[in-house]
């Protein structure tokens, strides 16, 4: 596994970024794919339709945009499918591995903002408004989501090293050292 003052010793085509949620994973995505000239291709965006529902091409679009040359996404609906078919495509894998406390606050600051803003997400969706109780229970739950994936990576990350010894990984603890890892 590298870390930040490791060299890549290839320059990657195909991206995937792992974390938390409230990492930072899409933020980073974009601006790598800015820098690199990669196509960034948001997956929430591809898996939420209209209303929250899953658009049923998901996979299917996932599999278009994987077989391209040059892409960065977030890794994530690993149990929709997505490790079979972006794991074995992808060169570099960027895992953001940041301290909780400020993951935490990021996804509240996030969540509160969306909420009370109204802000418009993927296919017109907008996150539940912040004094119903449906914004707190079942899948509207995004801290509870959040506390409960919180080791994810942590248990799947040496498997996936494993299991993939060709791909890249670099981790990153803290967002100081991916603008230190960005600048070079």
């Amino acid at each position: 596994m590298l870390c930040v003052d490791d060299p890549l010793p290839v320059a990657p085509m195909r991206v995937l970024i792992a974390g938390v949620t409230g990492s930072g994973k899409t933020t980073l995505a974009r601006r790598i794919a800015e820098r690199w000239k990669l196509d960034h291709h948001e997956i929430d965006a591809l898996y939420h339709g209209p209303e929250w529902t899953p658009r049923p091409e998901f996979l299917d679009d996932v599999r278009t945009f994987a077989a391209t040359e040059r892409w960065v996404t977030e890794w994530q609906y690993t149990s929709k499918g997505t490790n079979e078919v972006l794991v074995p495509r992808a060169d570099l894998v960027v895992w953001l591995d940041y301290p909780w406390p400020l993951v935490r606050r990021r996804l509240v600051a996030r969540t509160l903002r969306r909420r009370v803003m109204r802000t418009r997400l993927w296919n017109g969706n907008v996150e539940p408004a912040l004094w119903t109780r449906e914004a707190w229970s079942g899948e509207n739950d995004i801290m509870r989501w959040q506390k409960d994936t919180r080791y994810k990576w942590d248990r799947r990350m040496p498997e996936i090293e494993k299991a993939f010894s060709s791909l890249q990984i670099m981790r990153l603890r803290h967002p100081r050292e991916a603008e230190q890892w960005l600048r070079r």
